[in-house]
């Protein structure tokens, strides 16, 4: 073993876990087609359908995305009558998440995605859940 070897693709976890990320993504692709919306818009929503009425910084601080990314995606939800953006009286610096009639009738659409995403994924249940936690672990060291 030479001094470099630890710079091998083969040796990174970064890779993989970059590689399966773009690879499940692009399953979702096909699902989210059908409702025309994009996998960060998706998990947007996904947030929005469990917990209406939330302000910016905690979805992005959920979706670990930061304002310069979210800004844009929530205009785009806007525009196609998914969500409302509103300031709170109280204060103005305040940004309001809230979900519309038309995004929450997505809802309905949705529902089947997860499952579908399940029979894509050669994992037993088991390994997803395993994978799961190993996945949220790294997650919590931020």
């Amino acid at each position: 073993m030479n001094e470099y070897d630890c710079l091998k693709l083969d040796r990174q976890l970064c890779f993989p876990l970059y590689a399966a990320s773009k690879e499940v993504i692009k399953k979702y692709k096909s699902f989210l087609n059908e409702l025309d919306i994009t996998y960060t818009q998706y998990i947007v929503m996904l947030v929005l359908w469990e917990e209406n009425n939330i302000n910016v910084k905690a979805l992005g601080e959920k979706l670990y995305l930061d304002s310069g990314t979210l800004t844009p995606l929530l205009k785009t939800l806007e525009n196609k009558g998914y969500i409302k953006r509103s300031r709170l009286k109280s204060d103005e610096r305040n940004l309001i998440i809230s979900i519309t009639n038309k995004g929450e009738s997505l809802k309905e659409k949705a529902k089947d995605i997860p499952y579908k995403m399940g029979k894509c994924i050669n994992l037993e249940e088991k390994e997803v859940v395993e994978l799961y936690k190993i996945l949220y672990k790294i997650l919590s060291q931020k």
